[in-house]
């Protein structure tokens, strides 16, 4: 299919695996994630399995998501590395990092875009839910991988494996290289939290001049009328449950039923 699988292990939860392929250019890096998850359904499909990438699919265990790690390449040249800097990141990686924490409520929507990706933002399950950035603390937002003058990145840890990847991506390096700076003193250890539920998330993102300038305010207003129609197919107050409406509604598992009628 054009890239090859860099390394795959069992994760925390049970029938639980990370999977990761090498970096690539953002568009063609974004068809890959179109195509991993499609092979991955259909050789399990194939195997009498289902393949989930719903954010938390069982509740009492970690969710699954999609850890974005991205970087800036200038003349093939790695613009987030420096041997000197914090964490032996640059200071383009670092405001690219907090341009990405001064606009985390705004993108959250696209970052996580169904009900059942807000279960899944539980501070007890090693879930990223903290607005801030830490080389070692897993429950950040933003993390920084020890890298070297050729891999050095940042992972966006709060992106929840059904989201679209080509909006992730857009608003990612949108924000991290053109997003407004915040005057928060401390931004990247400031104790703020990303909505546990996501309708404050699709109020955040309607009320968001940013996302009005990257988007435009038709798309704006589109996107928050799909989200809110599915929010609207569950109740308000999720519970300790995962609904099947969850399922139908919010993940293309269901869609598997479909494809032998085509």
């Amino acid at each position: 299919m054009g890239f090859q699988n860099e390394k795959d292990h069992p994760e925390v939860a049970p029938s639980q695996f990370e999977i990761n392929y090498s970096y690539g250019e953002v568009v063609a890096a974004a068809d890959q994630i179109q195509l991993y998850k499609l092979l991955t359904r259909q050789i399990a499909n194939n195997m009498g399995f289902t393949a989930c990438f719903l954010p938390k699919p069982v509740v009492g265990v970690n969710g699954s998501g999609m850890h974005t790690n991205v970087s800036v390449s200038k003349n093939k040249v790695n613009q987030f590395w420096d041997e000197k800097g914090e964490e032996q990141l640059s200071k383009a990686g670092w405001d690219f990092i907090d341009r990405i924490l001064t606009s985390a409520l705004d993108i959250c929507l696209i970052l996580n875009p169904s009900v059942n990706a807000y279960r899944r933002l539980d501070p007890h399950f090693e879930a990223p839910n903290q607005i801030k950035a830490s080389a070692t603390d897993r429950g950040s937002m933003v993390r920084v991988p020890i890298g070297n003058s050729r891999s050095m990145r940042v992972e966006v840890r709060s992106v929840a494996p059904d989201a679209n990847p080509y909006l992730t991506m857009y608003s990612i390096f949108k924000t991290g290289l053109e997003g407004p700076l915040s005057k928060i003193d401390n931004l990247r250890q400031a104790q703020r939290y990303l909505p546990d539920h996501i309708q404050p998330a699709i109020e955040e993102f309607k009320a968001s001049q940013w996302i009005a300038e990257i988007l435009g305010s038709d798309v704006q207003g589109r996107y928050a009328d799909l989200k809110q129609a599915a929010a609207d197919r569950c109740p308000r107050e999720l519970g300790t449950f995962v609904k099947s409406c969850e399922v139908q509604f919010h993940h293309a598992v269901y869609n598997q039923s479909l494809w032998n009628l085509f």
